[in-house]
């Protein structure tokens, strides 16, 4: 799998960069399908603390994934995103094994 990180109007150090890698390329024990993974770092300009943005795509043959959050800091938000995503490939192995 290919992993894109973007960091957006900030430079990740690479701490943070590793940390999302790691969460990211766990996804491949659900799913050996997926082609490359898009993932894009925000910081929002809210009041709140919950100002750090996470996006990842994934892109799997013939479809696409897609989840984002936010929190107050982007290791929690990568981890709610990869929880979300490894359940959307798991509903995405079930549909193909219908099909099938």
């Amino acid at each position: 799998m290919n992993i894109k990180i973007q960091s957006i109007h900030f430079d990740a150090d690479k701490k943070l960069i590793d940390y999302v890698t790691q969460k990211v390329e766990k996804l491949e024990h659900f799913y050996d399908r997926i082609i490359e993974a898009n993932v894009y770092l925000k910081v929002n300009n809210h009041r709140t603390k919950s100002n750090k943005h996470v996006e990842v795509k994934i892109n799997i043959s013939n479809n696409t994934l897609f989840k984002e959050a936010e929190a107050e800091s982007f290791e929690a938000a990568s981890d709610m995103v990869v929880e979300a995503l490894k359940i959307q490939i798991k509903k995405h192995k079930e549909l193909l094994l219908e099909k099938s």
